[in-house]
């Protein structure tokens, strides 16, 4: 499972220019499901992203998470984040799990955020978004699980 987390002052989704969800200071989570990932992975990156701490403190040290600063969350399933283009010119994306298998993950993984009293908006699995976003910073974190590990 990989996780891009883009630290922003504001972030919005668009499906068919009908703005289906928005936040303002906070993560936009760009969520991409291997095809081996199971519930295992998704909580460690769960925990993992509430926990970590991108916001800095009045000294300009990342000592405060999106938790501590009250912040809003996006999530937005891609599963692009699992292209592979080390050959040819087209990206193979055979890695990613189907969407079966990846929207209730990716679905668990906005949940358990939720759990951690966030404040969590969605995209729309599946469909052809627009998202929209101000970079803060820019501060952009790469977060991996290999699966079984």
């Amino acid at each position: 499972m990989r996780i891009l987390i883009q630290r922003v002052m504001n972030a919005s989704v668009q499906v068919n220019n009908n703005e289906v969800s928005k936040i303002d200071r906070g993560y936009l989570l760009f969520v991409g499901i291997h095809e081996h990932d199971t519930e295992s992975e998704v909580k460690w990156l769960a925990s993992k992203t509430s926990g970590l701490r991108l916001f800095e403190d009045a000294d300009g040290k990342f000592n405060h998470s999106i938790q501590e600063t009250m912040g809003e969350v996006l999530v937005v399933s891609q599963f692009t984040l699992y292209g592979d283009a080390r050959k040819g010119r087209r990206p193979s994306f055979s890695h990613a799990a189907p969407p079966e298998k990846a929207e209730p993950l990716c679905k668990l993984f906005a949940d358990l955020l939720r759990e951690g009293n966030l404040t969590v908006k969605e995209g729309v699995f599946g469909a052809q978004m627009q998202v929209s976003l101000v970079n803060d910073g820019p501060v952009t974190i790469m977060l991996e699980r290999e699966p079984g590990s």
